[in-house]
């Protein structure tokens, strides 16, 4: 009991002195599947405490390089309770190109899955695009609270609850670090599973993204390098 105590203390106090990321992060990963490597994945932020860009480019390995390349963009602005984002794309070689648009004022999303084809929807208050939900952490650092999240891909919203599942120091190709780890609640058995580690000195960054699919297959989302300025 005494340890539960001590940890929840701990993330409260976390979460009340967690600080923004710093303005310039670069985090390369390599992706795996079944501990196979499949590609690497680039991402890359900048902010100035005010408003943020988010980019991310997949280059595939070996036969998953035949499918070409993969790049994401996120940019919004930045609130109280974290990343607001405005204008997500989502391109992939011989694929049409996802966007979404959010608008706060009106609390409209607009998701664009195929050319001259849009559809708008209302803007949930807790809404992330794919590659800005694993960095609202660390504008918002989590406290003991489950945290419910909104997620588009610019095809449709996706809901899911995000829960504190403890600390562990994490070795990586890009070093060792004190995360957070994060875990998705399931709502069914045959659900699939994802768990996030965030470092907690570099600002909570996420430096490992665990996915488990219903068939058991493993994606692993591990940083081989992580710079900041």
């Amino acid at each position: 009991m005494r340890t539960s105590i001590l940890f929840l203390i701990g993330l409260s106090l976390a979460s009340s002195a967690g600080a923004a990321p710093a303005q310039r992060v670069e985090i390369a990963y390599e992706l795996s599947r079944n501990g196979s490597a499949i590609a690497e994945l680039v991402e890359k932020l900048e902010h100035d405490g005010k408003s943020y860009r988010l980019s991310a480019l997949m280059k595939g390995k070996g036969l998953m390089s035949l499918r070409g390349d993969a790049a994401r963009t996120s940019r919004g602005s930045i609130a109280a309770e974290g990343l607001r984002p405005l204008e997500f794309e989502d391109k992939r070689t011989g694929r049409d190109t996802a966007r979404a648009k959010f608008d706060w004022q009106a609390k409209t999303l607009t998701l664009q899955a195929k050319e001259g084809a849009a559809e708008t929807k209302p803007l949930p208050p807790d809404i992330q695009d794919r590659l800005s939900f694993t960095y609202s952490f660390a504008f918002h650092a989590p406290g003991t609270a489950p945290v419910p999240l909104s997620i588009t891909d610019g095809k449709g919203i996706s809901t899911s609850v995000y829960e504190p599942a403890g600390r562990e120091t994490l070795k990586t190709p890009a070093g060792e670090f004190e995360t957070l780890k994060m875990t998705r609640r399931k709502n069914n058995p045959d659900d699939r599973s994802s768990e996030i580690w965030l470092a907690e000195k570099r600002g909570y960054l996420p430096v490992r993204i665990l996915v488990v699919e219903k068939n058991g297959t493993r994606i692993d989302q591990v940083a081989t390098r992580v710079t900041t300025q």
